[in-house]
């Protein structure tokens, strides 16, 4: 099983990413399969925040979720997807950060 170092990095943890999928076989998934997957993943952080909110809910439904382990799952395939288009998420956000610095925000 691949480690994640102390204190990693963003572009560590697409690292990490990548060997947790070559390793349980998920280098083969598609980005459209990436997506569909990280989208029940929110599916499931929207039940868990529902909870947290308490929101009525259906008592016989599934089980859910803690918000925190929801928001890592849709982390893993967030870096899932930049990892097969070869995007640098740091940069990117730095980047995208740097276009939104110079936005009119009101």
């Amino acid at each position: 099983m691949p480690s994640l170092k102390e204190q990693p990095t963003l572009n560590d943890f697409q690292q990490y990413v990548h060997a947790l999928e070559e390793e349980r076989g998920f280098t083969e998934q598609t980005v459209l399969m990436k997506c569909l997957l990280m989208g029940e993943e929110v599916g499931e952080l929207f039940r868990a925040i529902r909870k947290q909110e308490h929101i009525k809910m259906d008592k016989n439904g599934t089980q859910v979720g803690a918000i925190d382990e929801e928001l890592v799952d849709i982390f893993i395939y967030l870096c899932a997807i930049a990892n097969r288009y070869d995007i640098d998420l740091e940069e990117a956000f730095r980047q995208k950060e740097i276009k939104n610095s110079q936005r009119r925000w009101e």
